[in-house]
């Protein structure tokens, strides 16, 4: 039974840094495309950031470069999310994912999983 849990949400000011983690048990997250997203109250899921199985880059949401970095620990089986500069904007209910076919071309094409979300407010 493949898990994923996330840790890490918090209420925090603007200009503030956070990290996610997301563990996962039932797969190796190095085999898979992994990724990050957030939906915000009345918005719809998007996409923050996503990291194929493949030596190619990460991806990024514009509003999220150069502030969030993605990154695995192998030996943890864990995926993270650092935030930095956090905004306003950036408040939203965050969850890690996995896709089995590998690329983030391909993100949920193929049988994926999802955590069930961590929060996070940033708020002045």
């Amino acid at each position: 039974q493949v898990q994923l849990v996330e840790s890490g949400g918090s209420m925090v000011q603007p200009g503030s840094s956070l990290r996610l983690s997301c563990v996962a048990s039932g797969l190796t997250l190095d085999y898979y495309a992994i990724a990050w997203f957030r939906q915000a109250p009345g918005e719809e899921r998007e996409e923050v950031a996503c990291s194929s199985s493949t030596v190619a880059p990460t991806r990024y949401g514009d509003s999220v470069k150069g502030r969030f970095n993605l990154s695995r620990d192998s030996a943890k089986n864990a995926m993270y999310l650092q935030m930095n500069n956090l905004k306003l904007e950036d408040t939203a209910l965050y969850s890690c994912a996995v896709d089995i076919l590998g690329l983030c071309e391909t993100f949920g094409d193929g049988e994926h999983y999802w955590g069930k979300g961590t929060l996070v407010t940033v708020s002045s």
